[in-house]
């Protein structure tokens, strides 16, 4: 399952830095804008505790966690949508992305210049999504005023839902509000999925803050609205990156945290994607599988083989707790917590299951 996260922001707001740190991947960091043209895609694990347990108690030869995608696009300007510091090119990334992560500087270092030689978060913010649906709005007139033309040709029920849908767009992407917040229904969800319209992905702003200290400012938090907020200090996480894990362990600890800026990230962008975890649990191994929130049975039973949803007679589920806490897959039956599930089954985070089926 390839859905790719975006991370976006203005040039020198420490986007390469949290990307280098995210997947141990070296990427350009120069302290120039567009230092990075192409975008650099990096795939990284997801933390799972539970995987540990359930290898231990399952004694799995192997643990194999399951993965999200990153990209660290260039920086954006102002003017992008209008092709400015090669918008267009850098715009055509975040077209190809599943959601996105705006990378928000809050740091101060006079060694590292920003590109409007201040540092207001806010006003970033601003650019970055006004030149975003300013891409959108452009994307959005070229529909509507193909539909408005298709119905002049032979007007339709379908065609008088395009151009009223197309024409609310069109005006509140001229006031700059984001498609995602405009609760749009399935049924219009499904006539714009082919645009890819950049505001309508999901978005998770991560504030870029001095190491000492990460808190978000309140105004970044009025300004995100209904977006989820993160505080990273991209260069501690990137210092962190680059110890043993022990030595990383160590850290943490001393720093009071449970886990690292650069764990909690990865897994507010799995739930960004609205993305779950089943788990399969036996000697050979313990492994993790993505699936959609609100996936059934036999579709999840696809994930691992195509020939599982085809042949698809049942699933047998417990909680990975049960499994855990009652010693692994003969406890949980003899407890009588093994149940057995059918083709409407929707799959909850944290099943584990044992796929039934026919060749």
């Amino acid at each position: 399952m390839s859905l790719p996260i975006g991370i976006v922001g203005l040039p020198n707001v420490g986007k390469s830095t949290l990307f280098k740190a995210l997947t141990r991947k070296p990427a350009l960091i120069a302290n120039y804008p567009f230092a990075t043209i192409d975008p650099n895609v990096g795939v990284v694990e997801v933390p799972d505790a539970r995987l540990g347990e359930l290898a231990r108690v399952s004694a799995s030869a192997r643990v194999i966690p399951t993965v999200i995608e990153f990209v660290d696009i260039a920086g954006l300007v102002r003017g992008a949508s209008q092709g400015e510091g090669l918008g267009n090119k850098f715009l055509s990334h975040i077209r190809e992305v599943a959601a996105i992560v705006q990378v928000v500087r809050v740091f101060s270092d006079h060694n590292i210049t920003h590109v409007l030689n201040r540092v207001n978060p806010v006003e970033d913010m601003e650019i970055i999504n006004i030149e975003l649906a300013l891409a959108d709005l452009s994307t959005v007139e070229k529909r509507l005023e193909n539909v408005r033309r298709q119905k002049k040709t032979g007007a339709s029920k379908e065609l008088e839902i395009a151009v009223t849908l197309f024409e609310r767009l069109h005006d509140e992407l001229k006031k700059g509000v984001a498609v995602r917040d405009l609760g749009l229904n399935q049924e219009e969800d499904l006539l714009i999925k082919d645009l890819q319209l950049l505001t309508g992905k999901p978005l998770l702003y991560v504030v870029n803050c001095d190491e000492e200290n990460q808190n978000v400012p309140e105004e970044v938090v009025m300004a995100a609205g209904k977006n989820p907020v993160l505080a990273i200090s991209a260069k501690l996480e990137a210092e962190l990156a680059d110890l043993l894990p022990e030595e990383s362990s160590a850290l943490l600890h001393e720093l009071g945290w449970s886990q690292s800026g650069l764990d909690r990230l990865i897994v507010a962008g799995y739930a960004l994607l609205n993305l779950i975890t089943f788990l399969t649990s036996g000697p050979e191994e313990s492994r993790a599988w993505t699936i959609k929130k609100g996936t059934r049975a036999p579709q999840a039973a696809g994930v691992i083989h195509t020939d599982f949803e085809h042949g698809f007679i049942r699933a047998e589920i417990c909680n990975w707790k049960e499994f855990v806490e009652l010693g692994g897959e003969a406890g949980v039956k003899e407890k009588g917590l093994w149940r057995l599930e059918g083709k409407e089954y929707v799959m909850k985070d944290g099943d584990v299951c044992y796929f039934r089926f026919s060749v």
